[in-house]
């Protein structure tokens, strides 16, 4: 990074939050002190439930339903945010500090087109007119390297990806030159090529007005090629702090080290089992389109019982089309799905009963696949009573067993609803919905990117279990690599809606790669802060905008 002003911009001393829970308040956050000078970037780390979002918020002075700051102090350029009107503080937001949400695709407002969205807060604070305010987009988004800056302003968020998403959402929060932006988990849903975008971006944009910045994160590589300086913290209390070199080659506390170490669960790769096996699934040539746009074409492949095949890819490579294809959600064009040598009807509406119940899926954001305001029974409890006509008892005996099997104690968690769990346990959750209805095949759509390391690895390992006992096929679609050399047996590389390379997992990791494989695999962070830079002088500026306008 530039050389910085050191100014203080941010200072936060002995702050304490209370979150109200189970008719008390209990704390959360225990005394942290943060520091942050004009222009430099602060990371924040640590697993699960450690507080980064809740200190993150509270840099605004702002505490989010059923918590509080109850001690400590929060001084922004000198002014002290926690006893300042709420006025004020709404005066600060949006225009002096802003907040980029870790889901772009849950923050911006369905209905309304992104050049709307990005001119509400400078006409609000009134520092532009709306005529002005779409010229500064559209400037924002030429240098945040989005396609078609002129016009893609005037989509809607459904019309463009993920990363373009995130972009635009990094372009708001500028719109207003604030001082100070947090960036809560920005690119943790984004596959390794997109996430470099995104990460170039942010980090350009940031020098470029020399903005301060919080990036929330527990994505260590990630961290180490944004920050100048991080700290770790551990249910709620700061574990140490260091500039970034220091803190990647000379952690001092057991669990800073601790989550240095690389993952270390892999299961044992199965072979394809030989002889007159039949597929749980087997696609078999599939063509798809939405609209007179084709989406995948000649897409084959096979997925046997208890094992797992990874679906790899970057944003718009066809993995979620190809599952939306199998489950019936979107019709194929052309080819067929077979499930256990049988073709499946194109489309979910023509399928049995029995047929949708073999295949289940499990969603990427557990915060917007489970309905916050259904208790955890009836959302367990619904595929079961639905699918297997269980009632009274027999259905609650259901749920119990669901519960024990996804490591959730039912005298707990039986009665209470999603807000009330953290990220890992709502995605335990959304398991055992998907077992709820006795499947043999489960999609796994990105179910481990929005969790940190330690929690994702326990949600691995429970997948790898459940397989075992219960001889599932798996379809895993993620951007982690790691993950896929966690849990794969077999890998299927997608690019532009086509198979480019597929084959076991060991053999897709070891060279000579298709040159996309390469691609992917030479696109995942290191943990080096020099990595993103050498990336760019390596691959130079015209590839890496080839790989923004494929997004």
């Amino acid at each position: 990074m530039a050389e910085k002003e050191k100014d203080v911009l941010l200072q936060i001393k002995d702050l304490h939050i209370e979150g109200y829970s189970d008719e008390k308040w209990i704390e959360i956050v225990h005394g942290v002190d943060l520091t942050l000078h004009k222009g430099e970037v602060m990371g924040l780390i640590g697993e699960s439930g450690a507080g980064k979002s809740t200190i993150g918020l509270a840099a605004m002075g702002f505490a989010r339903d059923g918590c509080r700051i109850s001690e400590g102090s929060v001084e922004f350029d000198g002014m002290e945010l926690t006893t300042t009107s709420e006025a004020d503080r709404r005066a600060l937001r949006g225009s002096r500090i802003a907040y980029v949400a870790q889901s772009a695709a849950a923050s911006f407002n369905p209905a309304h087109r992104l050049i709307d969205q990005h001119t509400e807060a400078p006409v609000y604070h009134r520092m532009m007119k709306r005529v002005e305010s779409q010229e500064d987009a559209t400037q924002l988004y030429e240098r945040l390297r989005l396609p078609n800056p002129d016009e893609i302003g005037f989509r809607y968020p459904h019309q463009v990806s993920g990363g373009q998403l995130q972009r635009a959402m990094t372009a708001m929060a500028m719109s207003c030159r604030p001082d100070l932006i947090i960036f809560d988990e920005p690119t943790t849903a984004l596959d390794v090529t997109t996430q470099i975008e995104v990460l170039l971006a942010i980090r350009d944009i940031v020098e470029q007005f020399n903005t301060a910045a919080i990036y929330i994160t527990h994505d260590l590589a990630v961290v180490a090629q944004m920050a100048d300086t991080i700290k770790v913290l551990l249910k709620g209390n700061e574990v140490e702090e260091a500039d970034t070199r220091t803190m990647l080659e000379n952690p001092k506390d057991d669990y800073t080290k601790s989550l240095w170490a690389v993952r270390s669960f892999k299961r044992d790769q199965k072979e394809r089992p030989g002889g007159d096996a039949v597929p749980v699934v087997s696609v078999k040539n599939i063509d798809a389109a939405y609209g007179p746009v084709k989406v995948l074409e000649d897409v084959s492949f096979d997925i046997y019982s208890g094992m797992t095949v990874a679906v790899v890819g970057e944003s718009g490579s066809g993995k979620s089309t190809t599952a939306r294809c199998i489950t019936g959600l979107l019709p194929p064009t052309a080819g067929s799905i077979e499930f256990k040598g049988e073709t499946l009807p194109p489309s979910y509406k023509q399928r049995s009963k029995d047929q949708l119940r073999q295949a289940q899926m499990i969603y990427q954001m557990a915060d917007t696949a489970l309905n916050p305001k259904v208790r955890i029974c009836d959302i367990i409890g619904r595929p079961a009573e639905f699918y297997g006509g269980l009632k009274g008892g027999e259905l609650k005996g259901r749920i119990d067993e669901l519960l024990d099997m996804i490591e959730l104690d039912p005298a707990k968690f039986y009665y209470r609803y999603p807000p009330e769990l953290s990220g890992g346990q709502k995605q335990r959750v959304g398991i055992a919905r998907a077992l709820a209805a006795e499947p043999t095949f489960i999609i796994c759509d990105e179910v481990t990117s929005a969790l940190d390391q330690l929690v994702a690895e326990g949600i691995l390992k429970l997948l790898d279990r459940l397989q075992k006992e219960l001889n599932l096929a798996y379809m895993f679609i993620t951007h982690d690599l790691a993950t896929v050399r966690s849990i794969a047996d077999e890998v299927v590389v997608m690019k532009e809606g086509k198979v480019v390379e597929q084959g076991p997992k060991d053999q897709m990791f070891t060279p000579p790669h298709h040159p996309y494989t390469d691609l992917l695999l030479s696109s995942v962070p290191e943990m080096d802060p020099d990595w993103l830079t050498q990336l760019v002088e390596d691959r130079g500026a015209d590839q890496l905008g080839e790989a923004a306008d494929r997004d």
